[in-house]
């Protein structure tokens, strides 16, 4: 287990697109944070069922989105590109299935970089499908096995990253957000989630580790994060709530890399800056160039920070232009264009204040991610000692980002949020840091909905 007592990065100047103090090197001849921002292109089939019958419909539809996106790769004569694979559910379910496409997709970046010099490099997310059963079981049986099976054969076919948006803990937190409930939110990302997480990246490392070419990359608190957002967007959550949400999860998505990821994270990981600003990693994000697959109010300060630029995911339907894919290859393509440009006039980071500035105080989800939020953030994330406290601390830095935003008159907050954000501070305040006695509180409130054995609790409580 690696630990990250400082930062990487101690001035939050020095958060910005395109740099980050660990490169990652791979795929072919592509090195990411090396000062350079590249497109990462997510692209999925249109409404289509994915089973034997319709299996080469399937397989036509990805060789028809990746040639056309590389094509309009060479066209723009991007530095570099990221294509990522999301498996659909069926294709983790027949691991045959997703190592099948991993093998296609890598044929094409082949012969794109034998043709065109193009450096590339091909991310891979099996779906994570071990909450089929309720509760969720993710340390073993069949659908631990066949997501395990997945993760192996998409590396020997030829992932160049691994990364997955891990599901442990979100029986509860789901829960937490439906209900307002704080304290089970807490414990979901800062009790269950990390020990999950601890769990299934020591192993996508070991599998990493074993193919000897493809490269551990990281998780995302989509599942977590992305929720609490969506459901803010839609006036069923506070903003404040889901700003908060935000931070905390950067404390479980860091575990993956203290347990062997090295990055680029994922680009739906909205805490990527936080987890950049402590380990030093290359990260992806996405903001407005990824309209086609949800709305956000974060859309150009999560550019900020950025090494990878993506699109999250859109759909092989056909447009005006040409078919989707290739439509947002060219979007990011020009996005990562005037990054690159301003790298090279040395402006960097007058865009990147400008990224920041256009968004930070219209909502408190983007005020959260500001390189100085971040920054402070991630300094208190690594104060704290152990998953539950840093978990704490990150929410309460976050309380206090939003409060002197407020009292500077730079953020501008109903009075329904303030009352949240006030409760949101004291409860917070009220859990403390003795996770055994949250665990105890959680168990009798909960009873069924988590197993403790899938989180190696239960030979802990008979130990005690």
């Amino acid at each position: 287990m690696k630990h990250y007592p400082e930062l990487s990065i101690a001035d939050p100047q020095d958060l910005v697109f395109g740099r980050a103090p660990k490169p990652v090197r791979c795929g072919f001849d592509l090195t990411v944070g090396a000062g350079t921002v590249m497109p990462e292109v997510n692209f999925t089939l249109p409404s289509i069922s994915i089973e034997a019958a319709t299996w080469s419909e399937v397989t036509a539809h990805y060789e028809q989105m990746a040639g056309n996106i590389l094509k309009r790769a060479v066209a723009l004569r991007v530095p570099g590109i990221v294509l990522e694979f999301e498996l659909l559910p069926a294709m983790t379910e027949t691991p045959e299935w997703g190592a099948e496409i991993t093998a296609l997709l890598h044929r094409h970046l082949a012969g794109a970089f034998e043709k065109h010099g193009l450096r590339s490099a091909l991310r891979v997310t099996p779906t994570d499908i071990r909450d089929q059963r309720k509760p969720p079981e993710l340390r073993s049986g069949g659908a631990w096995e066949r997501l395990r099976r997945s993760l192996e054969l998409c590396a020997d076919a030829g992932a160049d990253i691994l990364s997955i948006e891990s599901v442990g803990g979100k029986e509860v937190h789901d829960y937490g957000l439906m209900y307002g409930d704080l304290r089970s939110v807490v414990f979901a990302l800062g009790v269950l989630a990390p020990r999950d997480m601890a769990w299934l990246w020591d192993r996508i490392s070991e599998i990493c580790v074993a193919g000897g070419r493809t490269v551990p990359g990281g998780d995302t608190a989509c599942g977590f994060a992305n929720t609490a957002m969506q459901l803010a967007h839609q006036r069923m959550l506070p903003e404040v709530l889901a700003a908060v949400v935000r931070a905390m999860s950067a404390a479980r998505s860091l575990v993956a890399f203290e347990h062997g990821a090295v990055g680029p994270s994922k680009d739906c990981a909205y805490e990527g800056p936080v987890i950049k600003a402590i380990t030093g990693a290359p990260i992806a994000m996405e903001g407005k160039s990824a309209t086609c697959a949800h709305f956000s109010p974060m859309g150009n300060i999560a550019a900020a920070m950025c090494d990878l630029w993506s699109n999250e995911s859109v759909q092989n339907v056909r447009l005006l232009s040409g078919n989707a894919p290739e439509a947002y290859a060219e979007l990011l393509a020009y996005d990562c264009r005037l990054m690159n440009v301003a790298a090279s006039r040395n402006q960097a980071a007058m865009l990147r204040d400008w990224l920041v500035e256009s968004d930070e105080w219209l909502s408190p989800q983007a005020a959260v991610l500001s390189p100085r939020s971040v920054h402070r953030i991630a300094a208190s994330i690594v104060r704290a000692q152990g998953d539950l406290p840093r978990t704490i601390a990150a929410g309460l830095e976050a309380v206090a980002v939003l409060r002197e935003g407020v009292a500077g008159g730079s953020l501008a907050l109903s009075s329904k949020e303030l009352r949240w954000l006030d409760r949101i501070e004291a409860e917070l305040a009220a859990v403390g840091r003795d996770e055994d006695r949250l665990l105890e509180e959680m168990s009798a409130q909960h009873g069924g909905l988590f197993d403790p054995a899938s989180y190696g609790l239960a030979a802990v409580s008979a130990a005690r």
